[in-house]
């Protein structure tokens, strides 16, 4: 790269560094045990099968004998791809391929697959797209600074027995019903064709790249002219949330008062009524542009915390509520902000907590919790987020005692699967995977602040949290394995 002209930076040296050392972990890691305690199901997942490719037969696919058929199989599909076959069962538990099939299905490489049978057809794969944008021309990092994070997600295909790729809208060839997708594999980042995937996940990366007229196309095109389900789409309004989840006597408890829209008289009520309120973007992430105002009754002064341009948190003293919205909402519209009821939350060392939970599907299709981690504000900071000064802690370093830790764990695993499931339930569209951001008063009551289609993953930079970033990268694709195979056999239940 320094031959080609390339500036490196410490920061690119270290992102560098740590993709390597990434590439040269064993593929075959055993799941932690500490994992299997969060998620039962990791242990009962289908076991893959090895797919090879064999060279002295035509059309000829082989396959074990404990595969039952119940009617001779004719076709064989791989994604979109699909050809005539003749099945021969034998012993070994494996799959065989002819060359010419492997090559007119337009499969990648030998790796291990599932395999799905319905009446005449046989489905291998399932082959998972995984749409995004804001690619680089670099194929030593093709995805920008998100690389790492695509290359873990890849990592877990061979465990799960998918073939997995990422690909934009330039990698589309609609003529030709194939796609370019970039692949990760012991030699790196390589770009092969394939045929259309049996599964989309959703990962752009933000709101303003999700607007764009021609992906919005993209999504709509593939669903709708080629039934690939699509899943995890859209990123959440916080009012929306509120308003789907207010009426669901489930989950209401776990709302805190929220208003769209506040006014200053709906502001000192509620300052009057909760002593410190949160105003918040209504479509914001990662913190940014939230004001904490606090009433001292005592002094009749609102005291603000905020995060300003600069990246400091900052505390400021006002007399009245319409002297802090002149001073911050001057140039800016309270439509597009709600109000939300200050929650007196747990601290530690005078310093609120509150909790990220990771939910996903599993190849049941049934919602489970992936991680559970703590998040400690820092000094005057408005929120947990760790660009805010925030730390993350393990439960059990947050609550030493194991009787308190394992009540407040099995408080926020109920109340993020409850949510998951109404969420799920009111949502459009097929939902993989959650984040929530969960706190607990000092009662032992749980409370809702945020949920998030496309969680973030900082809390992985805990060195005790990282054995459950593998687990969560591979949990949408054993989703994925669950869209395919109800696609083929149920797609009523998928296109309904």
């Amino acid at each position: 790269r320094k031959a080609q002209g390339a500036h490196l930076s410490a920061t690119s040296i270290r992102q560098a560094l740590t993709e390597v050392a990434f590439c040269l972990q064993k593929r075959s890691e055993p799941m932690a045990p500490e994992a299997r305690q969060i998620y039962k199901g990791a242990e009962k997942m289908r076991t893959p099968l090895p797919l090879k490719i064999t060279q002295d037969e035509n059309r000829k696919v082989y396959i074990p004998k404990t595969i039952q058929l119940k009617t001779p199989i004719k076709h064989i599909l791989f994604g979109t791809s699909s050809s005539e076959c003749e099945v021969i069962q034998v012993d070994r538990q494996e799959i065989k391929l002819s060359e010419d099939l492997f090559s007119s299905l337009n499969i990648p490489y030998s790796s291990t697959t599932q395999v799905f049978i319905h009446e005449d057809n046989l489905y291998v794969g399932p082959l998972v797209g995984i749409f995004t944008a804001g690619f680089s021309e670099s194929m030593i990092r093709p995805i920008g600074d998100r690389t790492l994070f695509f290359a873990k997600l890849l990592a877990q295909e061979k465990a799960v027995g998918a073939y997995v790729f990422i690909f934009g809208a330039k990698h589309i060839d609609w003529d030709k019903g194939t796609i370019n997708g970039i692949f990760h594999s012991h030699n790196g980042w390589e770009t092969i064709e394939v045929p259309f995937p049996n599964v989309v996940y959703d990962r752009l990366p933000n709101r303003r790249t999700e607007k764009h007229k021609a992906l919005r196309e993209i999504k709509q095109r593939m669903h709708h002219e080629y039934l690939i389900p699509w899943f995890n789409p859209g990123f959440f309004d916080k009012w929306e949330i509120h308003q789907l989840l207010e009426g669901n006597h489930l989950v209401a408890t776990y709302l805190p008062e929220t208003h769209i829209s506040p006014t200053f008289t709906l502001i000192e009520r509620m300052l009057s009524k909760y002593q410190h309120v949160y105003i918040k973007p209504a479509n914001g992430s990662l913190g940014l542009g939230i004001y904490q105002v606090i009433f001292d009754r005592e002094t009749e002064d609102y005291y603000c915390r905020y995060r300003d341009q600069d990246g400091k948190n900052r505390l400021q003293r006002f007399s009245s509520i319409e002297s802090f919205i002149n001073t911050h909402f001057r140039n800016k519209q309270l439509e597009h902000y709600i109000v939300q009821q200050g929650i007196h939350l747990l601290r530690s060392d005078h310093k609120t907590i509150d909790f990220r939970i990771h939910t996903n599907k599993d190849e049941k299709g049934k919602w489970q919790v992936s991680v559970m981690a703590g998040k400690i504000s820092g000094r005057g900071s408005v929120t947990t987020h760790l660009n805010n000064g925030g730390v993350v802690r393990t439960l059990t370093e947050i609550f030493p005692d194991v009787t308190e830790c394992k009540k407040i764990s099995d408080s926020l695993k109920q109340a993020a699967l409850t949510l998951s499931e109404v969420i799920d339930s009111r949502q459009k569209g097929h939902i993989g995977e959650l984040g929530f951001d969960l706190g607990v008063d000092k009662n032992g009551s749980v409370w809702l602040f945020e949920a998030n289609s496309k969680p973030g993953r900082s809390i992985f930079s805990h060195p005790k949290l990282r054995k459950y970033d593998k687990l969560s990268s591979r949990l949408p694709l054993q989703y994925a394995i669950y869209l395919t195979e109800t696609t083929i056999k149920t797609p009523e239940v998928i296109f309904k």
